[in-house]
């Protein structure tokens, strides 16, 4: 009987005892975002069929499509996601035998609408390294760039054709802090910003995840260029591996399914009318 009475006062000991030990403390805040939707560019193709088709799927013919970048505020910190064609081409439109590319205004000059200025960009992810997503990094030298390490190979062997390795060249010197990104990243460590592995496109394409407090939005890079391509799986004939391609858009359709994300292709004007106009912001 004692022994039943000094075990159960133990077991109530015990039992305080795990009742009084500290809580841990609470979770940090996350970190306000803030995304806004930057022009950096339009193209007129003028055989889209041609350009964008492996398997002659579309009307033979023009097609006006954009390109765009983003600007995300997480917390205190700037960030662009693609920096679009060169900011030279804002004097000097390009009219070659595939397309005619203009852009309205450079990404400084749009950044300073909203009082940004380009030593407060301190990161530029990069989708892929094709020249209308790295187009205006040379002018935030200052940044660390993330870029997908099969799209930096290419860039350091000047590969592949579509290479334009001067446009980032304070990186490629050594000067610039630059970051190699295999498989996905999670920028600034709380699942808010994440780099999305979609190679198919280019070796190193990667995609961007953006959590909003309004519901996450995916930023699709050129793993689509434009919405006839969505049904259809449509590949341009000049992606680096077909198989990656369509592997990555299985990869976000399901995710955006799954997290009930919106999903931004970058080149497709209806898509980018998804957030709100510059300068507003989505939040």
């Amino acid at each position: 009987m004692i022994k039943r009475t000094l075990a159960a006062a133990a077991a109530w000991l015990a039992l305080g005892a795990m009742q009084a030990a500290p809580l841990p403390p609470p979770a940090r805040p996350l970190a306000p975002l803030s995304l806004w939707r930057l022009d950096c560019g339009n193209f007129i193709i003028k055989d889209f069929n041609a350009f964008f088709s492996d398997t002659m799927a579309y009307r033979p013919g023009p097609k006006d499509i954009a390109s765009s970048c983003y600007l995300i505020r997480h917390g205190t910190r700037y960030m662009l996601w693609d920096t679009g064609v060169e900011a030279a081409i804002a004097a000097r439109p390009v009219d070659s035998a595939a397309a005619k590319i203009s852009l309205r205004r450079t990404l400084v000059a749009q950044l300073a609408e909203i009082n940004v200025r380009p030593d407060q960009i301190a990161t530029i992810g990069i989708s892929h390294y094709h020249s209308d997503h790295i187009g205006q990094a040379a002018s935030f030298p200052g940044a660390r760039l993330l870029i997908g390490d099969g799209d930096w190979a290419a860039l350091k062997a000047n590969a592949g054709g579509r290479a334009r390795p001067e446009l980032v060249a304070p990186w490629l010197s050594g000067g610039g802090k630059a970051t190699q990104v295999s498989g996905d990243l999670d920028i600034f460590g709380d699942g808010q910003v994440i780099m999305l592995d979609t190679p198919g496109h280019t070796p190193g394409h990667h995609s961007l995840l953006v959590r909003l407090a309004s519901g996450p939005v995916i930023l699709s890079g050129d793993l689509w260029h434009f919405t006839e391509q969505v049904p259809i799986d449509g590949v341009p004939p000049f992606n680096t591996d077909r198989a990656d391609t369509l592997a990555s858009m299985d990869r976000i359709t399901r995710m955006a399914r799954n997290i009930g994300a919106k999903i931004v292709i970058q080149h497709e004007p209806g898509d980018i009318a998804k957030l709100p106009p510059f300068p507003d912001a989505a939040k």
